[in-house]
């Protein structure tokens, strides 16, 4: 569809229009004019709302969507629907599907679910086969099909010779290879942090340890391989100062951090409600203000929801049977708002594309369009009724939030929350 809007700020520091507030023209899916007082079109739609503001379209490096296999959870069609809504014209998925997906195949069979949407989806092949960690997946050939990166989602590879073999492979070409961090053998039954929490509860406790020991392991073998690796979700202050000493060091590492890592702590966790119960667990204030350090001073290169819908048969039950994990597409822009300034947030949540080397263009006249529209300085709370998602699983219901989406327009569609 074709489009004008009205007085948009433009939040886009590579944008000659940075800053301003301007009417913005749409046409074929190319910004076809920016300025100010545009006049009207008989073939354009108009849209116009107090306080909007526009980016480029933000991109989350892990969601998960169940689908195939777990459609009780979450389909692609709902899940990008939820994706659009909640200002995201782009998502990795995780290949954490039934079954999963290590083959080229599978890449295709999720690809062709996301033709119509508006929001563009971007699989991530399994490392390795079935995501078991004993021998590594079809990677050239998911590559080929479409695969933007391969890693075994919330699994850490205990075989490191598997893992160096790996980096080495996707060189050839120019592969990404995600590690999720943790020595299970430190976690052990751990199912939150340790900690003056754990303690109180009378939970099993997983030190910070557990995943600072993987990450330091990861980085010592892509330090001797080569290549270019990517740490998500990581959650302890330790681990933010490593990443910080290898980037020094010129390797090739990237990493990301969730939303509930920068706003909750595990003092959530008084009430023995398993919406809180995530993989790395919640950790501490003095980690959180770590996490928000390392955004802030760009260490951590992007932030995700870690969108994981997980099934009420799976998530309300006893605290140390129930299944990790939150949804957050929804709540990752509200949120963020309340503890980062609104040009980090946007940085954050577009840098993904590259890290991935996918194509990002700026605002600018004759590019194509794909931009989040939201508002900056609402404040509300996050209540069921805000809930998209097929699963409710959300860690942020009663949340103060700041700011609200409004929507997006990418391939030639406004979709509006």
């Amino acid at each position: 569809m074709n489009l004008i809007l009205r007085k948009a700020t433009i939040i886009d520091p590579e944008s000659p229009f940075h800053n301003q507030t301007v009417d913005v023209k749409i046409t074929n899916g190319l910004f076809e004019k920016i300025g100010t007082s545009l006049p009207q079109s008989d073939t354009h739609q108009e849209f116009q709302q107090e306080g909007l503001h526009i980016s480029r379209g933000w991109f989350d490096t892990s969601v998960s969507l169940g689908e195939p296999g777990f459609e009780d959870r979450e389909t692609i069609t709902n899940g990008l629907e939820v994706a659009a809504k909640s200002g995201f014209t782009g998502i990795a998925l995780q290949p954490n599907s039934y079954p999963i997906i290590d083959n080229q195949s599978q890449v295709h069979f999720v690809k062709q679910k996301a033709v119509t949407s508006a929001t563009e989806l971007y699989p991530i092949g399994a490392l390795t086969k079935n995501s078991e960690g004993k021998d590594l997946a079809e990677l050239y050939d998911m590559k080929n099909a479409g695969a933007v990166a391969f890693g075994d989602y919330g699994k850490s590879l205990a075989n490191a010779n598997l893992l160096k073999i790996g980096l080495q492979y996707v060189q050839d070409f120019d592969g990404l290879v995600i590690a999720f961090c943790q020595d299970d053998s430190i976690k052990g039954n751990g199912v939150v942090n340790e900690g003056v929490v754990s303690t109180r509860l009378g939970l099993k406790g997983i030190p910070n340890l557990a995943e600072e020991l993987i990450v330091a392991r990861n980085l010592f073998l892509l330090e001797y391989t080569g290549g270019r690796l990517h740490i998500p979700t990581i959650s302890t202050a330790q681990s933010v100062a490593l990443i910080k000493a290898a980037k020094a060091n010129g390797l090739k590492v990237t990493c990301s951090v969730s939303v509930h890592h920068l706003v909750l702590t595990d003092e959530k966790l008084e009430g023995f409600d398993t919406r809180y119960k995530v993989s790395p667990p919640l950790r501490t204030d003095e980690d959180r203000k770590a996490l928000i350090a390392g955004i802030l001073d760009d260490t951590i290169d992007c932030i995700t929801s870690d969108h994981n819908p997980i099934d009420i048969e799976h998530k309300k039950m006893e605290f140390d049977l129930a299944k990790n994990g939150t949804i957050g597409l929804e709540s990752v822009f509200g949120a963020l708002l309340t503890v980062l300034p609104l040009d980090k947030v946007i940085a954050k949540l577009t840098s993904g594309k590259h890290i991935l080397n996918i194509e990002s263009q700026i605002i600018a006249e004759n590019n194509k369009v794909a931009i989040s529209l939201f508002t900056a300085t609402d404040k509300w709370t996050f209540e069921k009724e805000h809930i998209l998602s097929k699963s409710k699983n959300s860690a942020f219901l009663g949340q103060q939030m700041q700011g609200r989406v409004i929507g997006i327009y990418s391939n030639e569609k406004l979709v509006l929350a």
